[in-house]
């Protein structure tokens, strides 16, 4: 495939931005078994030439340096076209921490607290009911919560809300009757529609993972006065040179779009993707904070080396240092994961969960290899990446698999560990 329409783009955003490509070395002189590498890559391989997996970009930095980056299969399988390191990815959930980003850096100007309710910027949400089951009967009554959710319990996923998809309680029925995850809304409609129905729990009380960052892309609307769109891209992805990540994709830059197998591998349900070929001006108005960004592997490296540089990245600094380590550590303590026991794929034992990151509490709990202050999330299509301060490491890897997301993300993850060597 041609690259000229990236180049393009690529240059016009350097000028604008000043921005430096991310500097690479050799594996073995950044702690990085080149064998090992190698055999990461021989094993994602493997998995393709099986049927199982399109295609992927991996990517794997040390030391500030990136030691390894390659693509590998298919970006389309349906056409065949081979797949290139500046493929095009749907990232979903991996937008989360981008918008928690941006609600840091509001906070670091003042403009918002986390101890705020979300009502005194979004009223919508003002004497929310909470969905309860009365003990030894089977109708559920609402209740006024006990204490507004904050902006805090947004950021952590604790603010009572949830997914439609995880479930089919009450709440969760009426999500779906809603259609909430309708693109065909504005994130103020979402928002409203969002607040008018029922909590799953009473916010505060117990992480659920949910729709918090949608709203919480809305509240950087209102706090901004600026669409969430236009807030990341000028005050976030532009400075950070992540020159093709938005919420949707330019027809002149669509044939890079990855693309899933058009049926399961395994027989589960056809995969069905968001459709990004769109813009807001021709119909997709929902610019989700929760999942609604496409990115490429090189993007993506940028922001988690900007983390691992504690908040700068290219004399380019958005975040103080301390908001940074403040945002990677644990902020649930000994609140209960709910529903009880039914989350060990997104928190399993030994993590925690910080401000748009799961954290890595214990290094000896979990059935993966990481260090104690490891932080990391994943989209549904399978994208996912870790950040590993005590290591001076990162590392990501795009994929469009969602049935097999939960599969290749331990895979991933421990192929890389098992690289390293010093």
């Amino acid at each position: 495939m041609t690259n000229h329409s990236f180049t393009t783009a690529t240059s016009k955003m350097n000028k604008i931005a000043n921005v430096k490509k991310l500097p690479t070395a050799n594996p073995a002189t950044v702690g990085i078994c080149p064998q090992r590498a190698a055999d990461l890559l021989t094993t994602l391989q493997g998995e393709i030439d099986n049927q199982r997996l399109p295609g992927a970009v991996v990517l794997v930095s040390r030391r500030g340096k990136i030691a390894l980056f390659e693509s590998l299969g298919e970006q389309d399988p349906q056409t065949a076209q081979p797949m290139d390191k500046a493929s095009i990815f749907r990232i979903y959930s991996m937008t989360k921490p981008l918008v928690s980003l941006a609600i840091m850096m509001l906070m670091e100007q003042g403009r918002v607290l986390l101890a705020d309710p979300i009502e005194k910027y979004l009223p919508e949400y003002a004497e929310q009911k909470v969905a309860r089951t009365e003990e030894g009967k089977k109708k559920v009554k609402l209740h006024a919560v006990a204490k507004p959710a904050t902006v805090h319990d947004l950021l952590r996923h604790t603010a009572g809300l949830t997914y439609e998809f995880l479930g089919t309680s009450t709440v969760q029925k009426q999500y779906a009757e809603a259609r909430i995850g309708s693109r065909q809304r504005t994130n103020a409609e979402f928002s409203e529609t969002l607040a008018s129905l029922p909590l799953q729990l009473e916010p505060g009380t117990a992480w659920e993972y949910s729709r918090a960052t949608d709203v919480l892309g809305r509240l950087v609307e209102v706090i901004s006065g600026q669409t969430l769109g236009s807030f990341l891209r000028h005050q976030i992805l532009m400075p950070l040179g992540m020159v093709d990540t938005a919420f949707s994709v330019p027809q002149a830059q669509q044939h890079r779009i990855a693309e899933p197998f058009a049926s399961d591998p395994d027989g589960g349900p056809p995969p069905m993707l968001i459709d990004v070929r769109k813009d807001v001006a021709s119909g997709t108005l929902l610019e989700s904070g929760g999942g609604g960004l496409v990115s490429t592997a090189m993007d993506y490296a940028r922001f988690l080396q900007f983390m691992l540089n504690r908040g700068e990245l290219g004399g380019v600094r958005l975040l103080s240092p301390q908001t940074v380590d403040f945002m990677t550590a644990d902020h649930l303590g000994n609140l209960p994961i709910y529903p009880h026991g039914a989350s060990p794929l997104l928190l399993p034992a030994g993590h925690g969960f910080g401000l748009g990151f799961a954290v890595r509490l214990a290094s000896g709990l979990a059935a993966v290899p990481g260090s104690q202050g490891l932080y990391y999330w994943g989209g549904i299509a399978g994208t996912t990446f870790f950040v590993d301060p005590a290591q001076d490491l990162f590392a990501l890897m795009m994929i469009q698999a969602p049935n097999q997301r939960e599969y290749y993300r331990p895979l991933f993850r421990s192929l890389v560990y098992a690289a390293l060597v010093d």
